[in-house]
């Protein structure tokens, strides 16, 4: 077991109310239970001694591992080749007809050998509450009983294998031969009182396995998605469905916390909550792809937010919340936790929800508002709740925020703030019309119109030739290539095509995009961080709409050449092209699927 793996060393699996990330060594180093933003049970991806793993793995001296999924599924398969024979095995957690009960999580790691003879050595030791809170080890014949403070865990094991103690955990192995299986199944229940499960046949984990992949197959027919990247289109649906609390249809960031921009750096954040911004611009991608199911129940979860002010800020919107609704995410250092790679501190709960960050409103507007029938789906009280909000944003848009990218370093009047204000406005007067519903319309016009003189005037800069990151500033930031995206300006007007040309000459690197520079716009943290992947494919679709597609699909191409090995990304790429940041991060993934719906629809348009 390597101390710490890369970060894109790691499949995904899920029961869409948590998830866990096991690497290519067959460790499970990282699991929250019950949801998503709950404490972990396994973190040794953020402290190797301390955190707890679930490892199923053949380690022989010169053993091959290769890792993947079974096509259009979230059902994971490590393979281990050896001279002895190859393993594999093979991780899911149940969903469909074998899902468990809304109380309890399973994670299925079956054994499988499909040549020679295979050694499988099976280690788990959890760590309740980030490795804060002790356990008791119960041990009978087929299961290990750990009972921590506040859930029940139960180690469940088939015939073949045999467990055995070792201190606060437990150690087991088998020995396969050519077509045999076993399985070992992880069991978390919210009682910490409850009773441990039937015993473990094989045959239940057969149908587990069954009813889960038909799941995936099922709900991935559902997409219309039929363009030239259909692969990495579907891979990336696949992990937004997985990161949806399916209770609330929350997205969530990422599934990790702590994980680092930059090795050894302290830009290390929580991202286990849902983001008004990134799930807002999430709903016309779903619905592009056919999945308004998901587009609704987020709208559903945003609109629930809208007509209060249960927040920090007092604001009539948070940017984050818990996949619950809840407001709180009080940041804190665990200081105990070594962090990945040494890469301290490791905090929990996120001190940016207390930022003000006016975008959000636009994003928010965009995302209940982007829908086949709006006034079905919101109704009049829906409608009463979005054009006060926008009453609120008429007068309070002209701000200086912290913005989109959370700086720490205080706030400015910056552009992507003002760009997104704009947006609201212009969506919202179009529906006042189109559904002749009483609005203050001649206020939210002067508000737009207000926006869109100051953007051209004060946003842009002569000198640059740019649309620029803070009114009368110089700065370049890649937030802005959303700009025609949103219908601010044509994609080929000139002083897009401008600020086009130099956020390439100073924040695109061999076609990966970095944010901004903070050298010129100091964050208010030390160090630097790698290229936002988030930021590369909204420059492809930047590319695309101005008519630059051999530039804008070549682009694309390599990006995806920046994928792990399962087709996965985090949030940002480095210099040697490894990953870093949260992993895997949800907003990458949409703007993936917008960038390739942009690319296929200018590249019909050109061949047609």
């Amino acid at each position: 077991m390597r101390r710490y793996p890369p970060i894109g060393d790691h499949g995904l699996i899920g029961d869409l109310r948590t998830a866990a990330l096991i690497s290519s060594e067959g460790v499970l180093d990282w699991f929250c239970a019950p949801r998503f933003d709950s404490p972990s049970l396994f973190a040794s991806l953020l402290d190797h001694h301390r955190g707890g793993h679930f490892t199923v793995t053949e380690d022989a001296p010169g053993t091959v591992t290769r890792q993947l999924y079974l096509a259009d599924t979230a059902v994971l398969v490590t393979r281990f080749m050896t001279e002895e024979g190859v393993g594999e095995v093979i991780d899911f957690m149940p969903l469909g007809e074998a899902e468990a009960p809304a109380d309890r999580h399973r994670i299925v790691r079956i054994m499988r050998v499909t040549r020679g003879t295979v050694r499988f050595r099976i280690d788990c030791r959890p760590a309740f509450d980030y490795a804060r809170a002790p356990h008791h080890l119960t041990l009978t014949p087929g299961t290990a009983h750990f009972a921590g403070p506040d859930l029940a865990v139960f180690l469940q094991v088939t015939d073949a294998v045999r467990l055995a103690g070792d201190g606060p955990g437990v150690r087991g192995e088998a020995v396969l031969d050519q077509g045999r299986t076993a399985a070992a199944v992880l069991t978390v229940c919210h009682d910490p009182a409850s009773a441990p499960p039937e015993p473990l046949t094989e045959q239940e984990v057969r149908h587990a396995f069954s009813a889960t992949y038909a799941y995936w197959h099922r709900w991935l027919r559902r997409s219309r998605y039929r363009g030239r990247w259909q692969q990495a289109v579907n891979r990336s649906a696949i992990t937004l469905k997985l990161m949806t609390y399916a209770p609330t249809g929350a997205p969530v960031a990422a599934v990790t916390m702590g994980l680092p921009e930059r090795i050894g750096g302290e830009r290390n954040w929580d991202y286990r909550y849902t983001w008004v911004r990134d799930a807002s611009l999430s709903v016309k991608a779903l619905i592009d792809l056919g999945l308004e199911e998901e587009a609704d129940a987020f709208r559903h979860w945003l609109g629930a937010r809208v007509p209060g002010r249960d927040t920090v800020t007092g604001e009539p919107l948070q940017i984050m919340y818990r996949v619950d609704g809840d407001h709180r995410l009080d940041e804190q250092v665990l200081d105990h936790l070594e962090g990945y790679r040494g890469s301290a501190p490791v905090r929990l709960g996120n001190g940016a929800a207390e930022q003000l960050q006016l975008d959000i409103y636009g994003e928010a507007v965009f995302a209940l508002t982007h829908a086949p029938d709006v006034a079905q789906i919101a109704g009049y009280d829906g409608w009463l709740n979005l054009s006060a909000l926008l009453d609120w944003l008429a007068g309070s848009w002209d701000r200086p925020d912290e913005g989109i990218w959370e700086t720490r370093g205080g706030r400015r009047d910056f552009t992507y703030s003002r760009l997104m204000c704009w947006a609201a406005f212009d969506r919202g007067i179009r529906l006042a019309h189109e559904l002749a519903r009483p609005a203050d319309v001649p206020a939210w016009t002067a508000a737009r119109d207000a926006i869109f003189r100051q953007i051209v005037e004060r946003g842009y800069s002569s000198r640059r030739q740019a649309f620029v990151q803070y009114l009368d500033g110089d700065v370049l930031d890649a937030s802005l290539l959303l700009m025609p995206i949103l219908g601010f300006l044509s994609p080929k007007d000139r002083r897009w095509l401008s600020t086009l040309d130099a956020i390439e000459a100073d924040l695109v690197s061999d076609s990966l995009v970095h944010r901004y520079d903070p050298r010129e716009s100091p964050d208010g943290l030390r160090g630097d961080e790698g290229t936002f992947s988030l930021c590369t494919f909204f420059y492809v679709s930047a590319l695309a709409r101005a008519g630059r597609l051999p530039m804008a699909r070549y682009a694309f191409d390599k990006m995806l050449t920046y994928a792990n090995h399962v087709g996965l990304f985090a949030e940002e790429i480095g210099p040697t092209g490894e990953q870093l940041g949260n992993f895997p991060q949800a907003f990458t993934h949409l703007a993936l699927i917008t960038a390739a719906l942009a690319l296929d629809e200018e590249l019909d348009r050109a061949e047609g």
